[in-house]
């Protein structure tokens, strides 16, 4: 197990703050998962989904901000490298998906553009770890195959993607907008589930362990942010399609 590279030596409050850091992490993770799965089934723009949707984004961000900030002092940082890279597209989801949000009147700053320069950075990152670990002798990185990072190079991608159209509009608003909130919200739960109940099964009781127990708070978050951007995206479809389709014909009055 990955440790903070704490002198034995050193001053008990150096200790006593790495001990923090790894409450705090452990603890920012169990909180985001349990209020962002409250966030999912509570009523959408109800006081408990405010709530909520508040107490996930702080802990998540404490969770993805330490993780990304502590890794590179383990003892093993080389094979937790990609952490880094997780925490940082973890944060860049929840601050822009925050931002769209609490901007109501749709408009696009720097903000944007950073973190079309930060969606742009995880996919080169996610296509470096696919090559390190493909041409190592393991091929793997640390105990992690080189499919996985697919998943920055997918996320990345998807969210440069994103962040392009709507700078190139100059403001988002409509479902669109809470769309764009509501599926990198998700992706964030799934990052924060996934990293403990598949990157952490060790800690789980063993008749848990390869069932679908193990699998159903990562794929859950995936499976309701399907269900909300087509509930969420049903309106623009319906203006669309009476947009495209001919007007019946009518008669003139005598």
């Amino acid at each position: 197990m990955s440790v903070l590279a704490v002198d034995p030596t050193a001053p008990w409050f150096i200790k006593a703050a790495a001990e923090s850091l790894l409450v705090l992490h452990i603890g920012g993770g169990g909180l985001g998962m349990a209020s962002g799965a409250t966030a999912l089934v509570a009523k959408k723009g109800g006081r408990l989904h405010s709530l909520a949707g508040k107490v996930f984004f702080a802990a998540m961000l404490t969770m993805a901000g330490i993780g990304a900030t502590v890794t590179p002092f383990l003892t093993t940082f080389f094979n937790e490298s990609p952490n880094v890279i997780a925490g940082i597209m973890t944060l860049y989801l929840l601050v822009t998906s925050w931002a769209t949000i609490r901007r109501r009147d749709g408009r696009i700053g720097r903000l944007e553009i950073a973190g079309l320069a930060t969606a742009i950075t995880i996919c080169a990152a996610g296509l470096s770890f696919i090559l390190m670990a493909a041409n190592s002798p393991t091929g793997t990185i640390g105990t992690t195959p080189p499919q996985a990072f697919y998943v920055f190079l997918l996320v990345g991608a998807i969210s440069a993607t994103c962040d392009l159209k709507i700078i190139i509009k100059g403001r988002i608003s409509g479902p669109s907008r809470i769309a764009r909130h509501l599926w990198r919200m998700c992706v964030a739960l799934t990052i924060g589930s996934g990293s403990f109940f598949l990157g952490q099964q060790q800690l789980l009781p063993a008749f848990v362990r390869g069932t679908a127990w193990q699998f159903a708070p990562v794929f859950v978050p995936l499976a309701a942010m399907a269900f909300w951007l087509i509930r969420v995206q049903i309106p623009a479809l319906r203006l669309w399609i009476r947009a495209i389709l001919p007007r019946p014909a009518t008669t003139p009055l005598p």
